[in-house]
């Protein structure tokens, strides 16, 4: 009696992960709620929002720029 319970506890231990590993690579299962939670993530580009960026950039790029050209300038010739 006590073989079979262990050989059923062996099954149940090795079944388990196996089985949840299957259903997690399963694609169809999940795949609308992926996209669904990627868009709430990563919402779709807005114009407005990636003007925002760009002008962002370009001053901080202008900036750096600004900083960098004071700094040469500032520094002796040999």
């Amino acid at each position: 009696m006590g073989v079979k319970i262990e050989v059923f506890r062996m099954m149940l231990y090795l079944s388990f992960p196996v089985t949840m590993f299957w259903i997690s690579n399963q694609a169809e299962y999940f795949e609308e709620y992926i996209v669904k939670r990627k868009r709430e993530i990563f919402p779709p580009d807005e114009g407005m929002q990636r003007k925002e960026l760009e002008d962002f950039k370009e001053r901080m790029r202008v900036r750096k720029e600004q900083r960098m050209f004071k700094k040469m300038s500032m520094e002796p010739e040999n």
